[in-house]
């Protein structure tokens, strides 16, 4: 049975508090009918004995303290469910704006969604394909597991977001299905739109579902963006048995937004200012990604944050990288220097893909090739350190190799063009091409029957 109060206690920016409360719930929607008849949502965020406080989803310009009748609706914020999601775009809320009228429901599901018993995971293993060497090959996405892109602002993040939902592939059974929920976070409306004409002018939105929240949005509805969408994922995961990639950007925006809230709720802030749970809270999204026991679909994730001031020990990317199972990391020099995408190599890695990939899953020589394109690269900011204080000409000619290297990985294997999608056997094959460049002495991180079958100085006549 659902409870209406008339009036209100009081309205202290975007937050209405409401006496004599009885039988309501933490998270639990309500309808605020206002004395010209508009309706706005609003959500209980905190409850203080009788009394309880609400945030209200379309800011609290024009509401009254008298007249305005509060209906709750009995349960928290849901979305409805169904495989008609597929090829739609909703806003930060989950209401259609593609003009392609409401969603026909199978079944409806809380957005705040149940925390997984960690008994019932099971190991990710296999690989999503990305097309995208430096992260196929060095920081490979495994199936279930999170991946956070750290970004810097201004760089390409946006542009190589849309590259991985245009090319993303799992690779294995060709019956198995995979889609792709995509969540923008306080984006200004010509970001919104990229998106939107990449996703339908490359074909790949009927297996998309969007939701874009603008800046121009109430913060309220950046807060329940990554719910609604890990909400469908889970649905579409373990219901329906797909491999669902969830990709959402930009996750500083979220922090701010719930900074924001903390702080119009008087909370005492934490580091940065912002709030002492934000861990927590961005735990209990990021942990919704994964494998279930006894379900054949998996839930991936790919958060993308902006660094302020590219600091990576600022909070957000601090805390997601304790989280998370590892990171690829953006280069500001390597972006101004026209590469694209600018991963920096060194920083990045994933924590999974020692089990998701070699015979049976991408490739025999992957994990070596892997180990041994980093090795070689860390040496190259060796040569260039040392180059930067003697000067290049009294290099050794080891040194002066491994320069060359450096520079020829860097424009043929890490930059790659927009519409570029390679398999894992052009990236790999690439990488035996850059390191047959180096003295076979140098590879001590292959064993010699590879090398034997696949070293060869002649490869690296291409780059000549």
């Amino acid at each position: 049975m659902s409870v209406q109060i008339l009036g209100l206690k009081e309205v202290t920016g975007p937050l209405v508090a409401l006496d004599g409360i009885k039988d309501v719930g933490f998270d639990e929607m309500a309808e605020l009918i206002l004395e010209d008849g508009s309706r706005r949502l609003g959500r209980v965020v905190e409850i203080q004995g009788d009394k309880a406080i609400l945030q209200v989803f379309e800011g609290t310009a024009g509401v009254s303290l008298h007249n305005v009748r509060t209906r709750f609706v009995g349960h928290p914020m849901e979305i409805p469910l169904s495989e008609e999601l597929l090829g739609r775009i909703f806003n930060g809320v989950g209401a259609p704006i593609d003009g392609l009228g409401p969603i026909f429901a199978a079944k409806r599901a809380d957005i705040n969604g149940h925390a997984l018993n960690p008994v019932s995971r099971e190991y990710p293993r296999n690989y999503i394909r990305t097309g995208i060497s430096s992260i196929d090959a060095l920081t490979t996405l495994i199936r279930g597991q999170k991946l956070p892109i750290f970004s810097g602002s201004g760089m390409n993040h946006n542009k190589l977001a849309a590259q991985i939902v245009r090319q993303a592939q799992i690779s294995g059974d060709k019956k198995e299905k995979f889609a792709i929920v995509f969540a923008a976070m306080g984006v200004k409306n010509d970001v919104a739109d990229y998106f939107k004409r990449q996703f339908e002018e490359s074909g790949v939105l009927e297996r998309v579902v969007m939701f874009l929240n603008l800046s121009s949005d109430p913060i309220v509805e950046r807060i329940l963006t990554p719910k609604c969408a890990l909400t469908v994922a889970e649905y579409l995961a373990y219901e329906k048995g797909m491999h669902i990639l969830v990709i959402l950007t930009d996750m500083t925006s979220y922090a701010e937004a719930l900074r924001e809230f903390s702080s119009s709720k008087g909370e005492i802030p934490g580091r940065k200012g912002y709030p002492g749970y934000l861990y927590s809270d961005l735990a209990s999204l990021y942990e919704r990604a994964g494998i279930v026991e006894g379900s054949s679909g998996s839930v991936t994730q790919i958060p993308i944050l902006t660094m302020p001031n590219d600091d990576i020990n600022h909070p957000v990317p601090d805390l997601t990288g304790y989280i998370t199972e590892g990171q690829i990391v953006l280069d500001r020099t390597m972006d101004q220097n026209g590469i694209y995408p600018p991963v920096s190599i060194l920083p990045s890695l994933s924590r999974l893909m020692k089990d998701g990939i070699g015979e049976g899953y991408t490739r025999g020589d992957h994990p070596a090739v892997s180990n041994q394109l980093f090795s070689a690269y860390a040496r190259v900011q060796d040569a260039r350190a040392l180059a930067s204080v003697i000067g290049e000409e009294e290099l050794s000619d080891t040194d002066k190799a491994y320069l060359n290297f450096g520079r020829l990985f860097e424009q043929h294997f890490i930059a790659q063009d927009f519409s570029e999608n390679r398999t894992i056997d052009q990236t790999l094959d690439l990488g035996w091409d850059l390191l047959s460049l180096l003295d076979k002495g140098e590879l001590d991180r292959i064993d010699d029957e590879m090398l034997a079958k696949h070293y060869d100085p002649k490869r690296a006549e291409r780059f000549s």
